[in-house]
Formats: structure tokens, sequence, C-alpha cells
């Protein structure tokens, strides 16, 4: 039996800036924020890819910044941004290699280079003989993080958004041996704005606040809101906080 005693608040209204000034190796773990117990939460974003979602101003931008800025801090990495709404990621447009607005026919032509750069790097993993890239194969990461992904998956020309939904899960499903991560939030999780067959791909899952157990049962997987895991118990002053599935 472990006991954790707390002895301060794990969630303080006001969290001191980050120092973080030196290169971060995106290869290894970074800490990503607190667990309840006051403890730093580190994932390792190398082979898996993230889902965020929650209500309007549950924090979802926020956990985004902080994963843009270990991103941007590691300079083998590139980075990739579809911003569904235009403002929220335009603050880390000056760092992206390709910045995307809520336009849904370049977002799929920027998949499309992706799955492209994808189809190389298998081409050359072949060639070595490998089965995925590691820290040493000369190529680094590529990270995609795409913010309102409902935008995306349920605006625009039908023909453009299924285009758009097959890219991504190609992205998801193919793209982690070749060095390529996705991140992706939404505002809207709902089985209709985040299909299963995209959603269950995701590794790793974070529900901010969320409105209904079937919106946070979206993000994290069926049946976590009634094993007692819900994002509907979350304080709505507590903006930041959500239930990591990782």
């Amino acid at each position: 039996v472990e006991v954790v005693v707390i002895h301060r608040n794990a969630f303080p209204r006001v969290i001191e800036l980050s120092t973080l000034t030196n290169n971060v190796d995106l290869w290894r773990a970074q800490g990503i924020g607190l667990s309840e117990d006051g403890r730093t939460v580190s994932l390792t974003l190398p082979e898996h890819n993230l889902l965020i979602g929650g209500e309007p101003g549950s924090g979802k931008s926020v956990a985004l910044s902080v994963l843009i800025s270990l991103v941007a801090l590691d300079p083998r990495v590139t980075l990739t941004l579809l911003d569904g709404k235009q403002v929220e990621l335009a603050a880390w447009k000056d760092v992206a290699d390709l910045f995307v607005g809520p336009d849904t026919t370049e977002a799929v032509q920027a998949l499309t280079y992706l799955q492209g750069l994808m189809e190389t790097r298998y081409d050359l993993l072949l060639r070595e003989g490998r089965r995925k890239l590691s820290p040493d194969s000369g190529f680094g990461l590529h990270v995609l993080v795409i913010d309102e992904l409902a935008f995306y998956l349920r605006g625009g020309k039908k023909e453009t958004r299924e285009r758009f939904a097959e890219l991504l899960r190609d992205l998801i499903a193919r793209g982690r041996a070749a060095g390529i991560i996705v991140i992706a939030a939404t505002q809207k999780p709902s089985h209709e704005v985040v299909p299963t067959w995209i959603r269950d791909l995701f590794a790793y899952r974070l529900a901010m606040r969320c409105t209904s157990n079937d919106a946070s049962d979206t993000i994290l997987g069926s049946g976590w809101a009634q094993r007692g895991f819900s994002a509907t118990s979350i304080d709505p002053n507590n903006r930041g906080v959500g239930y990591l599935l990782a």
C-alpha cells in the first residue's frame, strides 16, 4: 500500500513562470504539468499522439502552448500548425515551418505534404533495414499541432473534409515510426466531431472540463466516466486541469 500525504495545494491559482530556456531534447520525457499530488507529470511524445478536448475556456490553448513551447525549444524538430480559429496559435507562427488558418483546402495540402514526407522516410527505413526512426537517424521529429479539430472535420465541402479525415487518420496510424507526432485539440468533444476510428488511434488523451459524461468519454474512451473518471467533475474555476490518459 502506498500512502501519499499532500501538504500543499497541487493546483494553485497562480503558478510561477517557467525558467526553461535551454534546448529541449524531445526524444526524452518532458514535464508538462503537475499531478494532483504535486509531482511533475512527464510525457514522451515520439511514437505517440495526443488528443485534447474540453469545453470553451477549460484550458486547451494553454495546454497546447506548453507543448508547443517544448517543441520550439528543440532545434531539430519541425513544426506544422493548423489553427481553425486563426488566432489561438498565431503567437507561435514565427517558430513554425508552416502555419495554416481556417482554410480546409490549405489544411489538406499541408497533410498531403506530411504524408509524402512520411512515405519518403519509410522508403529510407526500408533501404536501411530499420523499423523506425531513432534519435541518431539524422532526421528530426516533425510535430503537427491542430487546434479546433472540429473546424476541419465538420466544415467546408464534404469531399474536402473527408479527404482531411483520411489523411489525418493515415498520419496518426502510420506516422509514429516515421517521426511524425500529431497533437490535436477540440472544444466540441462529441462522436460526430471526433469519430472513434480517429480517437482510438491517439495513445495519449487529455480531457479538460467537459459538460457531459459522453463528451468526457469521447476524449478518454468509452467507460471511463462510469468508472469515476469524468471531466464533468472538474471545478470550472480550475482552468488547465484535466484527466490525462497516458
